[in-house]
C-alpha cells in the first residue's frame, strides 16, 4: 500500500493505474492535507452468483454445535 497525494496522485495517475494493475500494490491511498480521502482497488469484475456461496460444501458443522449453549448462556448470566 502507497499514500499519494491528489497532485501526485494527478500528475502520475496512469503509473499508480499500472501498479494495482500489475498487482505491484493492492490498493493505494489519496490523501489531502494528509488525511486519507480515496481509496484505490482493482475493479472485480465476478458476478455475484460465482461470489456469493463460494465456501458451499466446503465447511463441516457437528451435528452437537448448539450442544453446550446452555452452559455458555450461563457464563454470560443468561438463560436459554
Amino acid at each position: 500500500m502507497i499514500q499519494v497525494n491528489i497532485l501526485e496522485a494527478k500528475t502520475n495517475f496512469s503509473r499508480l493505474v499500472r501498479l494495482i494493475e500489475t498487482k505491484e500494490e493492492d490498493h493505494i491511498i489519496v490523501s489531502r492535507h494528509g488525511k486519507p480521502v480515496l481509496k484505490m482497488v482493482s475493479y472485480s469484475n465476478a458476478p455475484i452468483e460465482n461470489r456469493i456461496g463460494i465456501a458451499k460444501g466446503k465447511l463441516l458443522c457437528p451435528d452437537d454445535l448448539d450442544a453446550c449453549n446452555g452452559e455458555i448462556a450461563a457464563l454470560f448470566g443468561g438463560q436459554i
